[in-house]
């Protein structure tokens, strides 16, 4: 069964110069690359993205930091993207992150207000359908 998942290439990821490496990487598991543009995010698309986060101590260091500079959007597609991604991607904290994943071979802490972990992959069907909905509209 094919699925669709958003994936994001954060601003920390695109100002690193690391999108083709990631993008690459999930290549190379086997997904396609349906969709893809690079979006300077506006605080209203951040604000339905992370709707669950409002009222949270690190809502706004979170939107703050995805305003500042471009996010690269994609939809990606293939058999459990969404779980296949997330593996991929690792654990939220890059310090933790297994070796082999995005977020433990290309991250770290950087000792901010917020966690800066280069991509953001949604975690349900329908996640991914409403974030999609967002990204793409």
């Amino acid at each position: 069964m094919t699925q669709r998942t958003l994936v994001l290439v954060k601003p920390d990821g695109v100002q690193r110069g690391l999108t083709g490496q990631i993008l690459a990487r999930i290549e190379a598991k086997g997904y396609t690359l349906a969709q893809l543009e690079l979006v300077n995010a506006t605080r209203e698309i951040l604000e339905q993205h992370y709707e669950e986060h409002q009222g949270k101590p690190f809502f706004e260091p979170l939107v703050e930091f995805m305003l500042s500079g471009p996010v690269v959007a994609a939809v990606v597609e293939g058999d459990r993207v969404i779980e296949g991604f997330r593996s991929l991607a690792g654990a939220t904290e890059p310090t933790t992150a297994a070796p082999g994943t995005i977020r433990g071979d290309l991250g770290r802490d950087w000792g901010e207000k917020v966690q800066k972990n280069l991509v953001h992959g949604s975690d349900s069907p329908e996640s991914a359908e409403r974030e999609i909905g967002i990204w793409f509209s």
